[in-house]
């Protein structure tokens, strides 16, 4: 399995270099080289070396932080992907001294390599004024710097630094996310849902407010506010599940749950199979999710829900089936000894049955 940070491979740095040459032609690439390969280099994790090579690059560029962002600039349009984030965490390392500049060139990065983690420490730093460069980037019209908007103060963004101002009181927040409610791109949506449920996990009653006001006035958007109470539906919230027409289930059942292997290791999926059977008269809407009980170092189950299906089921049984896989993960670690599989309608527990994990 390729780990990110082998993404920076010998052949990525000439390339990268010989780019910085066209445009700088007094760019040491020698002396580049030499600072990346130190004796840290191979133990870093990714976002280790990024920053490794964004200090790399604070030696070699020109002194000028300006005259060093415009050779950033002439080189980024070749420099796209998750790989060159060191151009935004250039900004971060040395822009805080020239914000209006940074502000412009986090704008500049983010459709290339995203300055959603970068913009971080400037929101921690000048609250009211980063929050007003957003909601101007929200009416931008390319597609990645309104999403730069929504995404660089998400509450709970993974890998990045925590906004704790915001995660306790996530109001400025929303205007930015009304502004892109009903926005055309779905790379813009998607982070506004991913946003209303990092607010959710804080703040469940402020997002369901704004789920009901928000619900019922486009097709988007009640995309955005369905995926935004992803989390509240996973944990059987009554509310969210009845916003969503999903009501208190009538003469439901689960029988006949059964895993396919009594025991199964790592790499292997776990195959189950049960019977739903709707004993009412009416055709119920039903969102059926399962729960794995992990075991955890000290003995004990830890349950993790996902979503099987969701939609509506006629009068009679109805065969479900599922895998769920066991293989390797770096932000997992399994356990070996007795598991659990457990089948819940509408947030209600139905049914479940043990497994065993070897290792």
């Amino acid at each position: 399995m390729e780990l990110l940070k082998d993404l920076y491979s010998s052949s990525f740095f000439e390339r990268f270099i010989n780019l910085v040459k066209e445009k700088y032609p007094s760019f040491d690439g020698d002396r580049f080289r030499g600072s990346i390969y130190d004796g840290n280099w191979d133990t870093e994790a990714f976002k280790q070396r990024m920053r490794h090579i964004t200090c790399s690059l604070t030696e070699t560029l020109p002194s000028s932080y300006p005259e060093a962002l415009e050779v950033l600039k002439a080189v980024a349009p070749q420099c796209r992907g998750v790989e060159y984030l060191f151009f935004p965490d250039f900004i971060e390392l040395n822009g805080h001294g020239s914000y209006e500049l940074s502000m412009e060139f986090l704008q500049t990065f983010t459709p290339y390599s995203s300055s959603e983690f970068a913009v971080r420490p400037f929101l921690l730093r000048e609250p009211v004024l980063t929050l007003e460069h957003m909601k101007q980037w929200a009416r931008h019209e390319n597609e990645h710097i309104r999403r730069l908007a929504s995404e660089g103060c998400r509450p709970r963004l993974p890998w990045a630094s925590n906004l704790p101002a915001l995660r306790e009181d996530p109001r400025p927040i929303l205007p930015i996310l009304e502004m892109l409610k009903e926005d055309p791109s779905e790379y813009v949506r998607k982070s506004v849902a991913n946003n209303l449920n990092d607010i959710s996990k804080d703040h469940p009653e402020l997002v369901l407010k704004l789920a009901r006001d928000w619900y019922g006035k486009s097709p988007a958007t009640n995309w955005i506010v369905k995926h935004g109470c992803r989390s509240l539906l996973r944990k059987g919230d009554s509310r969210a599940l009845s916003l969503f027409g999903y009501e208190e289930i009538r003469n439901i059942s689960v029988h006949a749950l059964d895993v396919k292997t009594q025991s199964i290791a790592e790499g292997e999926d776990l195959a189950f199979t049960f019977r739903l059977v709707n004993e009412s008269e009416d055709i119920q809407a039903l969102r059926v999710d399962y729960e794995i009980g992990y075991r955890k170092k000290n003995g004990t189950l830890a349950p993790k829900r996902f979503k099987l299906t969701e939609k509506p089921f006629g009068p009679g049984a109805h065969s479900l089936a599922k895998r769920h896989s066991f293989k390797l993960l770096t932000t997992r670690t399994y356990y070996a000894g007795e598991h659990e599989v457990r089948i819940l309608v509408n947030g209600t527990p139905m049914a479940a049955v043990s497994f065993e994990f070897t290792g």
